[in-house]
């Protein structure tokens, strides 16, 4: 598993793919989908439009990845979580098969997603990449329409060194004479998309040109939207980033619009109003305590979390407390000098076998002026957090995504046992 153990799952190519798709009869040409890749936003856009989608009336798959508590959070139709029954049918059926391939992790996840929403017969499907575009598993795909939200620094070792290389690789998904939405684009990785839709003949549309969100404000952890063709918008995600994720959002409905569905204001409204209660969406900014408030946001590279500790900066408390921790495969040297020197942190490492040792980023942290401790769980960095921290401080936990899962899974037991 790439999540779980990094590079040594990650296999190159679609010949397996293509090969996993033949075995099930081409599932995916069965039903029609969206797909949506980017660096950062791409998890957020893609439940916006899904949960808009829903509350149009469509019967709506949503694919996405990595999960955080459940690996049956991947696959979902109308936000419920694909039954464990289907996973071991699945399982079960693949390795009776026969097939002599050795397929990843994310690629027997990508066509047991494809066969599942064949079988319900989903109206559209909603299809994030898990890697990159051009060889990503889920570039079978003939979709409705591409959506990329945006290019930064991660996953360098496979996608290439310089911005205009991971362009590249995640403008492989546009297709050709299928619309494309560009979230956010300047100079050289604007020219790579605009020259990649101009060879496919596919109509493109870069979102910040004609922006959707006029004017913005925050209330009740909600962001208020003024929008220039949809009115006020209540946004559930609250996050500084999803002003970016909002707009992107709107131009992909628009163009579904355009492309015949039947999408009404209300449901815009109740699609954004929702999203997290239609679609099961987690760990985007969730607040999870008020005394003293507790945040956790699974933002784990440099442009996510500029956002963070942007939005961090802005809240009111009188001490800022920092659960923090990330995978040993990614350097994070320029990730730790975003964060604040004011804050006291707590240096710990996920369940799994890619997190970097805490101590280890203790180290590093110090070298930076993070002062802090550091911890063996999240579990226990975060109860000493709690320990320390007076009702109107602030908790946030963050840095990885599987900080995040072991910081949720570790509140669902408590509130299992409560």
């Amino acid at each position: 598993m790439f999540s779980r153990t990094g590079g040594d799952a990650y296999k190159e190519g679609l010949d397996n793919i293509i090969s996993l798709s033949m075995l099930y009869g081409e599932p995916q040409e069965h039903f029609k989908c969206i797909h949506v890749a980017g660096t950062n936003g791409k998890g957020s856009t893609s439940h916006i439009i899904a949960s808009v989608l829903q509350h149009s009336g469509y019967k709506v798959g949503l694919f996405t990845s990595p999960h955080l508590i459940d690996f049956r959070e991947r696959i979902r139709i109308n936000g419920e979580m694909i039954p464990k029954q289907d996973v071991v049918d699945f399982v079960n059926n693949y390795i009776n098969s026969g097939h002599t391939g050795q397929p990843s992790f994310f690629e027997i996840t990508t066509i047991m997603a494809f066969d599942y929403f064949r079988r319900e017969k989903v109206d559209y499907a909603i299809i994030e990449t898990g890697l990159g575009g051009r060889l990503d598993s889920t570039n079978i795909i003939m979709p409705e329409l591409c959506v990329i939200t945006n290019i930064s620094f991660d996953h360098t070792q496979y996608l290439g060194n310089t911005l205009s290389q991971i362009a590249s690789e995640k403008a492989g998904i546009i297709k050709p004479g299928i619309p494309v939405i560009i979230g956010e684009a300047t100079g050289e990785v604007r020219e790579v998309f605009a020259e990649k839709a101009e060879s496919m003949h596919s109509p493109i549309t870069f979102a910040e040109d004609a922006k959707q969100i006029k004017s913005h404000k925050r209330e009740n952890d909600c962001l208020v939207l003024e929008t220039a063709q949809n009115g006020t918008i209540i946004d559930a995600l609250a996050g500084e980033c999803q002003l970016k994720n909002a707009n992107t959002a709107l131009h992909a409905i628009h163009a579904l619009q355009k492309l015949g569905l039947n999408i009404t204001q209300q449901a815009i409204e109740e699609g954004f109003a929702n999203v997290c209660r239609t679609t099961g969406l987690m760990g985007r900014w969730m607040v999870v305590n008020d005394k003293p408030r507790t945040v956790c946001d699974t933002g784990h590279n440099a442009g996510g979390v500029q956002y963070i500790v942007h939005q961090l900066a802005k809240e009111k408390y009188r001490k800022l407390h920092i659960v923090l921790g990330f995978v040993s495969d990614k350097d994070v040297t320029h990730i730790l000098e975003i964060f604040p020197r004011y804050a006291t942190y707590y240096f710990t490492n996920a369940n799994i076998p890619r997190s970097m040792a805490a101590k280890d980023l203790f180290t590093l942290a110090s070298a930076h002026d993070l002062e802090g401790n550091y911890y063996s769980s999240v579990s226990e960095a975060y109860q000493v957090a709690m320990q320390a921290a007076s009702p109107d401080d602030m908790i946030f936990v963050g840095g990885s995504t599987f900080i995040v899962a072991d910081f949720l899974e570790y509140l669902h037991k408590n509130q299992q046992h409560d």
